[in-house]
C-alpha cells in the first residue's frame, strides 16, 4: 500500500506549523519543508515521528527538483500539498534590492506553481492543494505592493487550477487570511506600535482553511472582518481602497 504523504512548505513555524499539527493524523508522513533544519528537528520533537524534516531553499530550482526525485523514488500518494512558504516585507519600492524582489517572486509564485505541477501526478481523487494567498490580494496596496501583487498571482492561479482539476476531484484552495499573529509581522514603524485590525491566530487560519478545503471551496477567508473586506473590494473602486489604505498608514508617518 502506498504511503499517504502531506507536503507542507514554510513548516518550521507559524501557519505552516499549525498545518503540520492538524494534518499529521490523516497521513503516514508529513514532509515538513523549510530552510532551517534545526527548527524542523524541533518541530519533529514536538509533533512526533510522522514529521519528516526536509531542509530546502525553494528559490533554488535544483532543490525543488530534488523533492520531485524523492517523490518518484517512494511512489507515494500526495494527500495534501500546502504551499505556505513566504516572505513578508513592508516598505517603499526603493527599500527592496533586486535580490529581495526576485526571491519574493520565486518563493510566492514560481515555487508554488512548480510544486503544484510536480505533485499533481501523485495525487488522487480527494487530494487537496492549499496555496497561501492573502486578503492583500483583494486590492492594490501601496508600500506592500510586491507582497500583495504576488498574492494576487497565487489567488488567481489557485482558483483557476481548481476548475482545471474538477474532473480529477482534486481541490485547490487559495487561503486568504488577513493579519496573522506570527513572527513575520512588522510590529513597529517609526517608533509607533502597529495596530492590526482583525488579527487572528495561525491556528485559526490553518483550521478554517482545512475545513473550507474539505468543503471543496476554492477560497478560504478565516474571519468575518476580512470576509467583509472582500465584499467591499467588489463594491468599492480600487482607487478608493488605496486611498483608505494610505489614510491608515498616515498614522505611522514621521
Amino acid at each position: 500500500m502506498k504511503k499517504r504523504i502531506a507536503i507542507i512548505t514554510g513548516a518550521s513555524g507559524g501557519i505552516g506549523k499549525e498545518f503540520c499539527r492538524y494534518i499529521r493524523e490523516e497521513v503516514d508522513e508529513v514532509w515538513a519543508i523549510a530552510r532551517n533544519m534545526e527548527k524542523l528537528q524541533m518541530l519533529r520533537e514536538e509533533l512526533g515521528d510522522k514529521i519528516i524534516p526536509i531542509a530546502k531553499d525553494l528559490t533554488r530550482t535544483e532543490d525543488i527538483c530534488a523533492l520531485g526525485k524523492m517523490l518518484k523514488e517512494i511512489e507515494g500518494d500526495v494527500v495534501y500539498l500546502v504551499n505556505n512558504a513566504g516572505i513578508a516585507k513592508m516598505g517603499s519600492y526603493d527599500e527592496f534590492s533586486v535580490e529581495e524582489v526576485e526571491e519574493t517572486i520565486r518563493i510566492h509564485c514560481s515555487a508554488t506553481v512548480s510544486l503544484c505541477t510536480m505533485c499533481i501526478p501523485y495525487m488522487r481523487a480527494g487530494s487537496r492543494i492549499l496555496n497561501l494567498s492573502s486578503s492583500s490580494a483583494f486590492q492594490p496596496l501601496p508600500y506592500l505592493n510586491l507582497y500583495a501583487a504576488t498574492k494576487v498571482f497565487i489567488r488567481n492561479y489557485s482558483r483557476a487550477l481548481n476548475v482545471e482539476l474538477k474532473k480529477s476531484k482534486i481541490t485547490v484552495t487559495a487561503v486568504c487570511p488577513g493579519w496573522v499573529d506570527t513572527e513575520l509581522l512588522l510590529r513597529e514603524i517609526n517608533g509607533k506600535t502597529v495596530r492590526f485590525t482583525g488579527m487572528v491566530s495561525a491556528e485559526r487560519v490553518a483550521r478554517v482553511a482545512l475545513k473550507d478545503a474539505r468543503k471543496g471551496k476554492d477560497m478560504s477567508v478565516c474571519s468575518f472582518y476580512f470576509r467583509f473586506e472582500h465584499v467591499l473590494s467588489k463594491i468599492c473602486s480600487q482607487k478608493m481602497a488605496m486611498w483608505t489604505w494610505m489614510k491608515k498608514l498616515e498614522r505611522y508617518g514621521e
